[in-house]
């Protein structure tokens, strides 16, 4: 029973490094050198850890739309900032600034800011401020 108990336990220990080396550098998927800026509408806000993920609706040229996947910091850090999972809410209207993704027309960005239009509330990291 006890070499079970090890084993087990040796297991679990193992297991949960994974979560951690899955963890990506943000110059690995983001041109830290560029910045591109989107107006749309939320379309959902995922508020978790490790990272929040809004999705925005940008109309394009064509006359329909585009969702943008935009990774934002995790619940933890956005709630010790007054952020809530109910801050942005779908059809909110918001402009983004942040960093493209580096695969182009996947349509992804690391937020660096966003204003909602209708109200004012506003979010921006200063210059060298880790959002990881």
């Amino acid at each position: 029973m006890q070499r079970i108990a090890t084993l087990l336990g040796i297991s679990l220990a193992a297991l949960s490094v994974f979560p951690a080396a899955a963890h990506h550098s943000f110059s690995a998927v983001y041109r830290a050198d560029e910045m591109v800026t989107i107006e749309g509408k939320v379309a959902q806000f995922q508020f978790r850890n490790p990272h929040s993920v809004l999705h925005v609706l940008v109309p394009d040229e064509a006359g329909g739309t585009t969702r943008w996947a935009i990774e934002w910091q995790g619940a933890s850090q956005l709630g010790a900032r007054g952020v809530t999972a109910q801050t942005l809410r779908p059809g909110d209207p918001v402009v983004v600034t942040g960093n493209p993704g580096r695969i182009e027309g996947e349509h992804r960005m690391l937020l660096r800011t966003i204003t909602r239009t209708t109200d004012g509330f506003g979010w921006g990291t200063r210059p060298g401020e880790v959002v990881d």
